[in-house]
């Protein structure tokens, strides 16, 4: 390549000799990487919240890590899973380790996926042109609520048991299919070695699909652009900042800070993110005082408390997911990001309070004041997607929109 002048060296004059040049005019990965995650221009305006989308990515990676390991001593019967778990927290060379960061794994993957989400929603994320973008992400959602699921029944303890029998039992009362499903899940008339080695199949496998989807998402994003606080975009190069240095600096400085947490839930405190009824086997003759799911899973089974009947309150629980998807449609207004937007923004920050209020009336079980509590607030839920955003545009009046970022 060295004198020939050819068509390549003329497009590429930068490009380096050796190794790389070799690569690259074969397969163009150092190009494509430095377009997509170099020169990349993002929006010169965003703030922190940007930065749970890399701590995702690094979560991710550390949960197929640590549970590739973990898999590898795991035994998906029942009659021996709580007994591997044993194992692996005792007898595998720094298997209590692998397992305190996959299970804080599991809950701060979720935590930062509700903020993400949260962001998505504040800032008019699902508008036009990022539909894609918002689609992939709900997808990304209800796969990680599914691996999250099938990987709590695994260890095979008292809760894992009680809450698979609670979904089984939930999934059994949809009217029809229902019995037909519950038996395609569980296995068997009871829940045992099927019903535990299929979940084991499904934990495994989803965690890959959801890294393949990943890409699809992080695809979508490149095409359509990022979006930014105000909602507005870009108008001229002065309001785009190459990715590298600005955002990867930042996203590493939000990494390490988001680290810092990590360890403190995995190492210091423990017993926030687990539940203490789990670290017994599985007794099918003692149902536990008090069955709930993890915490990330407390605002929905809030919803399936609060509503009368089992099957309507499974019908809402997949509802208050299910509607997210039809947000972009939802919300007619031309304004992007709530900042502009006085009437949505209180009213988006009182579905963040209907959220946790749904959490805490799952968590003390729908009874009585919490469960007339929970009824407002599952109402408030719904209320917010299918009345403000329709028709909040008719009456709001939104503050002017900024002509530029910088």
């Amino acid at each position: 390549m060295g004198g020939s002048g050819t068509v390549h060296e003329a497009d590429q004059p930068e490009t380096k000799s050796g190794a790389v040049a070799w690569i690259d005019a074969r397969l163009p990965v150092f190009r494509w990487f430095r377009a997509e995650y170099v020169d990349y221009r993002m929006p010169r305006n965003l703030n922190g919240l940007w930065n749970f989308g890399a701590i995702l990515c690094v979560v991710l990676v550390l949960m197929l890590a640590t549970g590739i390991f973990l898999a590898m001593n795991y035994t998906p019967a029942a009659n021996a899973a709580f007994a591997s778990i044993e194992v692996i927290e005792r007898q595998v060379p720094a298997g209590w380790l692998l397992r305190a960061l996959h299970m804080t794994g599991a809950s701060l993957f979720m935590a930062a996926l509700y903020v993400h989400l949260f962001r998505g929603l504040y800032y008019g994320s699902y508008k036009s042109p990022r539909e894609i973008l918002w689609l992939t992400g709900l997808v990304l959602l209800v796969m990680t609520m599914v691996t999250a699921f099938a990987g709590y029944v695994l260890p095979w303890g008292q809760m894992s048991y009680w809450g698979a029998d609670v979904v089984g039992k939930a999934v059994g009362a949809i009217p029809g299919i229902g019995p037909d499903l519950e038996h395609v899940i569980e296995g068997s008339d009871a829940l045992g070695d099927i019903f535990v080695h299929r979940f084991f199949v499904l934990h495994f496998v989803m965690a890959f699909a959801i890294l393949g989807v990943v890409g699809l998402h992080v695809w979508a994003l490149h095409v359509s652009g990022s979006n930014n606080p105000s909602g507005v975009e870009p108008a001229k190069p002065s309001d785009t900042l190459p990715f590298h240095p600005y955002y990867s600096s930042k996203d590493m400085v939000g990494i390490v800070l988001f680290g810092i947490v990590f360890a403190a839930l995995a190492f210091l405190w423990p017993d926030l993110l687990s539940e203490p009824a789990n670290y017994r086997p599985a007794n099918p003759l003692h149902t536990p005082t008090d069955i709930e799911p993890e915490w990330y899973f407390l605002p929905f089974y809030g919803i399936l408390q609060s509503v009368p009947s089992k099957f309507g309150g499974l019908v809402a629980s997949a509802g208050a997911v299910l509607v997210l998807f039809a947000v972009p449609w939802l919300d007619p207004s031309p304004v992007r990001s709530a900042r502009f937007r006085p009437l949505c923004r209180v009213a988006l920050w009182g579905l963040v309070a209907a959220f946790v209020l749904l959490g805490l009336v799952g968590r003390h079980h729908a009874a009585g004041v919490w469960m007339i509590a929970g009824r407002c607030a599952t109402l408030y839920y719904f209320a917010y997607f299918l009345v403000l955003l329709p028709f909040a545009p008719r009456f709001e009046k939104t503050r002017p929109l900024p002509t530029s970022l910088s």
